[in-house]
């Protein structure tokens, strides 16, 4: 064989260099992670998966962390679990709850300023869609980092709380610049005055959460795994 076949024939028995020095204990579970991707991967499914002995995956996790091949990520589900993902992804909004979540616990502050920030611009729009409420706020910078789908969110949780309606532009009158058709939103019947009252859903931590609408019972984000649900009916799930 010639110099240059073996060179050829080394560089493509060459391993990845990330995992140069890995035993195989520690390729097994790491692989174990990276096959979740963004999701992640709880400490009790690595050792379910990797089927070795649990003290040597907690091993394998603590060493590969070090490496710097691995990091600890937080989880809105449940802060108590250690949750592990490969460094080359980023968690998803499953995991972190996306925007409205600041280092792991709901921005309650936020949702609150967005919700009578929204309110007011309907009052003084009359009639309002998602987009005319984001342009709003995005020209006059009254809420810095906030999206389109946020406002939408919101505005949702606004209509389950009656503090707003949702109604489709009939395009005459107040709706005149608005496509005929498009979603808008106005302020309540009989909201315009007076002290405003609590809505039966703002009782209630999903009153004011804007990740209801993929909350379902065995989701991810759901009821059973919500600290703040828990918390609101004192019972452990």
């Amino acid at each position: 064989m010639s110099r240059s076949s073996e060179a050829a024939a080394m560089k493509r028995k060459r391993p990845d260099s990330s995992t140069q020095g890995l035993v195989d204990a520690e390729l097994v579970v790491l692989n174990v992670v990276k096959s979740k991707k963004n999701l992640g991967v709880w400490v009790a499914d690595v050792k379910k998966e990797a089927n070795i002995a649990p003290a040597l995956v907690d091993k394998c996790l603590t060493s590969l962390v070090k490496k710097n091949l691995i990091k600890k990520v937080p989880t809105i589900q449940n802060k108590a679990k250690k949750h592990y993902m490969a460094v080359e992804y980023e968690p998803s909004e499953e995991l972190t709850g996306g925007a409205w979540y600041s280092e792991g616990k709901l921005d309650k502050e936020f949702i609150t300023v967005l919700r009578e920030t929204c309110l007011k611009v309907i009052g003084m729009m009359k009639v309002a869609t998602v987009e005319g409420i984001h342009d709003f706020l995005k020209k006059r910078k009254v809420v810095e980092c906030c999206t389109s789908q946020q406002v939408g969110e919101i505005l949702n949780s606004m209509v389950l709380d009656d503090a707003i309606i949702e109604v489709k532009s009939t395009g005459l009158g107040e709706y005149h610049s608005i496509p005929i058709g498009s979603v808008c939103y106005r302020i309540a019947v009989g909201d315009t005055s007076g002290p405003k009252t609590i809505g039966p859903m703002a009782s209630i931590p999903c009153g004011a959460c804007p990740r209801i609408s993929v909350c379902t019972p065995d989701g991810i984000i759901s009821p059973k795994t919500c600290v703040y649900y828990t918390k609101w009916l004192n019972i452990e799930f």
